[in-house]
């Protein structure tokens, strides 16, 4: 039997068992039939958040951001771009800080934009303020070195 490496779908939130040796670019949910990679980062509420976090056996990058905030909006073509070059290896997420006051509170979330990094269910690394899509990058990667 092949190992599997569990994915949650971007579209429809059910969890995929994707077998290592598949290349995961090519993957497909095994309910909706989208890919399950796209290279943009996917749209959250609280209860997707939960879902990618506990169930997603890669890393999971989370932007928290709001609407009205300029430097949020500014990263988010920065956070674009990093999607294309992090995944499938790592999965992004964008949280509206609006939507979810009470998870952003249980986060600690005191400015935005924040970037989450969570691995197993935990937070790994967290960073508070707008960065470019290469320093994105670098530094999703020295935090996945690290943990």
């Amino acid at each position: 039997m092949s190992e599997t490496c569990q994915i949650v779908c971007g579209h429809c939130g059910r969890t995929n068992r994707l077998p290592v040796e598949r290349a995961p670019e090519a993957a497909r949910c095994g309910a909706c039939h989208q890919a399950l990679f796209t290279g943009h980062p996917i749209e959250v509420d609280a209860e997707g958040f939960q879902r990618h976090v506990a169930n997603s056996e890669i890393p999971v990058l989370v932007d928290v951001w709001a609407p009205w905030c300029g430097p949020c909006r500014a990263m988010a073509p920065m956070y674009e771009r990093a999607a294309r070059e992090l995944e499938p290896k790592v999965r992004l997420l964008k949280l509206n800080s609006e939507n979810a006051p009470g998870l952003s509170s249980r986060l600690n979330i005191t400015g935005i934009p924040t970037l989450l990094l969570m691995r197993g269910g935990r937070e790994v690394a967290r960073h508070a303020g707008a960065m470019d899509a290469r320093s994105i990058v670098a530094w999703t990667q020295a935090g996945l070195t690290g943990s």
